[in-house]
């Protein structure tokens, strides 16, 4: 019998080449985009090798790729994500589609979130209406704290032998190092100067930390939809700064810590958390303060992207994950996987006989 390779191009509907290049568009439509997650569907009944989900993810990663210079942040505050969820159902499990009461439950959650952070832009509002580099302090520290919490929640669940997110905490770490870079910027900038903005940020910080840490625990769905919510209104203030104070800001020079982290080094962890993104793909320009912004607004654009992946459980995945090196090294075993501590707890106690059935 004579057997006889098939290249990957006829098989999926768009090619992997890794020699595609970034101006390049391939056609997608939404069947192909279905046929590739029903694959991979983390909640599927039928099991599916691992190694065919992470080449899928793979070539995903890299058609997902943004083509225009502007990023749009998509709203997804109506709850979108949960019926383009149902749009897809016809090539998933009956399982994967939300019943009535966890529909119930999403709106709940997102209304919750958004009376939250309605609450502290009003807050925010009373304190710094023209301070604008002393708001944008406090903004950057609190930026911070929910991927600090997710972090902490994750390494707790590791420890505990639930699961172990390898993907996930790198995301999350790398999200908070550029958070940190933004906060740098901010405090070169004098934001930092007066000390009830520092006593402000860093206490509205604390109670943050604890409040996230616990939303995650019970709910990452939810946790994930308020830091989406936080950074969509990160991105609207920044873009409604650089268009109110463009002009001077094209005037003034580009703070030294804001050059260094944008265009020198190693850019792995500015690639790591921009996961619409391929890495390589996005190489900011600093020429002046104006340039700042627009990469610090665009970074809060890429935030809320990430976190609205990560409402679908299960849906993150590494910009760097090489699937080919990962499968030399043989299969490895799914390892379990739950969400939230009520499920966890749950699975923790279920006999291994009922899980593999």
């Amino acid at each position: 019998m004579t057997t006889r390779s098939i290249p990957l191009s006829s098989i999926l509907p768009f090619s992997s080449n890794p020699s595609l290049s970034s101006n390049s568009k391939p056609r997608r439509t939404l069947s192909s985009f279905t046929s590739i997650q029903s694959l991979c569907n983390p909640l599927s009944i039928s099991p599916r090798p691992l190694s065919s989900c992470r080449k899928v993810h793979r070539v995903r990663a890299t058609t997902l790729q943004d083509t225009e210079e502007e990023v749009i942040v998509e709203d997804s505050f109506q709850a979108k994500s949960l019926r383009e969820t149902e749009s897809r159902t016809d090539a998933e499990p009956s399982e994967s589609t939300p019943g009535k009461l966890e529909r119930w439950a999403i709106k709940i959650e997102q209304s919750v979130n958004i009376l939250l952070t309605e609450s502290v832009v009003k807050i925010l509002n009373v304190f710094y209406h023209d301070r604008h580099y002393a708001r944008f302090f406090v903004l950057e520290t609190i930026a911070r704290v929910p991927y600090f919490a997710f972090m902490s929640v994750l390494h707790m669940y590791e420890s505990f032998g639930w699961w172990r997110r390898a993907d996930y905490l790198k995301v999350h770490f790398a999200e908070s190092w550029n958070e940190l870079h933004h906060l740098l910027i901010m405090e070169e900038l004098g934001g930092n100067s007066m000390w009830f903005d520092r006593f402000l940020a860093r206490h509205i910080a604390i109670f943050y930390y604890f409040m996230t840490a616990l939303m995650y625990i019970i709910s990452p769905r939810m946790a994930y939809h308020f830091s989406e919510c936080v950074e969509k209104h990160a991105y609207s203030t920044y873009d409604k700064f650089i268009k109110l104070q463009g002009e001077e800001l094209k005037r003034m020079p580009a703070p030294e810590i804001a050059v260094k982290y944008y265009t020198e080094g190693d850019l792995y962890l500015f690639d790591e958390f921009q996961t619409a993104r391929a890495p390589h793909t996005r190489r900011p320009k600093i020429e002046n303060l104006y340039d700042v912004f627009v990469n610090i607004r665009d970074d809060e654009a890429e935030h809320c992207k990430t976190m609205k992946a990560c409402q679908i459980h299960g849906n993150l995945r590494s910009p760097h994950s090489d699937a080919l090196e990962e499968d030399d090294l043989g299969c490895v075993p799914p390892q379990a996987d739950c969400e939230g501590i009520a499920d966890c707890v749950k699975k923790s106690v279920t006999p291994r006989e009922r899980k593999q059935e």
